[in-house]
């Protein structure tokens, strides 16, 4: 299954109020591994950038100014994300940012049902406790070391670790490995196999010999005052 963990950069929180998206992060899973392609893009907002919000990426207007705007890239990143699952930390504020986005660039939002929420998740699985992306990885393990800033890929990079952990891990694909070798024929010899590298053992017997039942019942009957004879 073909899933993306993304994340996002803004100028603010509100993009109904005019703030905008300014950076785009992607990292496609299948089952739940890492493949190696991305998408990733910086956005020149066509405004100013708060300091508040420049203190969290370090996103300036400067460094933005010649980037392209979202709405030349926005087929590129639309094809990327095809049709699969996406996945986000608190996501309804990324899907909200991006579909505004969308909405200036004349596409059709994307459908809510495709959201998938890692706070969410964590809420479930850690009541009560810190749910943010820094403490997510701290408990799971997960180097965030060279997260200096928040960076919509190194983000969704982190992410992408997490929800595999939170998913089952690593192992969540585990199997048993198929049997390589061929079926036998109706008229192939009955006899068992076993792997080349193993000594052929017979079935050991499982039930009491005759002298065993005998030293067990000699044993019991030597028993003093044995507490199942109270119910008797």
């Amino acid at each position: 299954m073909r899933e993306i963990i993304f994340d996002t950069e803004t100028t603010g929180f509100d993009p109904k109020a005019g703030d905008r998206l300014v950076e785009i992060g992607c990292v496609e899973l299948i089952d739940r591994r890492e493949t190696g392609v991305t998408f990733h893009a910086y956005f020149n907002p066509e405004r100013d950038m708060p300091a508040a919000a420049e203190a969290v990426h370090g996103l300036s207007i400067q460094f933005l100014s010649d980037k392209p705007l979202f709405a030349t890239r926005v087929d590129e990143l639309i094809a990327f994300l095809g049709d699969a699952p996406l996945v986000a930390h608190n996501a309804a504020f990324d899907f909200g940012f991006v579909n505004a986005e969308f909405a200036r660039a004349g596409r059709p939002a994307l459908d809510m049902t495709r959201m998938c929420c890692t706070v969410q998740m964590a809420r479930k699985l850690h009541p009560g406790a810190k749910h943010s992306l820094d403490a997510l990885c701290t408990r799971y393990g997960i180097d965030r070391s060279h997260r200096v800033k928040h960076g919509a890929l190194l983000d969704a990079e982190l992410l992408a670790h997490l929800y595999i952990e939170m998913t089952g891990g690593r192992q969540i694909g585990l199997g048993l490995a198929a049997n390589t070798g061929t079926a036998a024929s109706p008229s192939a010899s009955s006899a068992p196999t076993h792997a080349p590298d193993r000594p052929w053992r017979e079935p050991r017997p499982h039930m009491a010999s005759a002298a065993e039942l005998a030293r067990h019942a000699q044993f019991v009957a030597a028993l003093n005052q044995p507490l199942w004879l109270d119910t008797v």
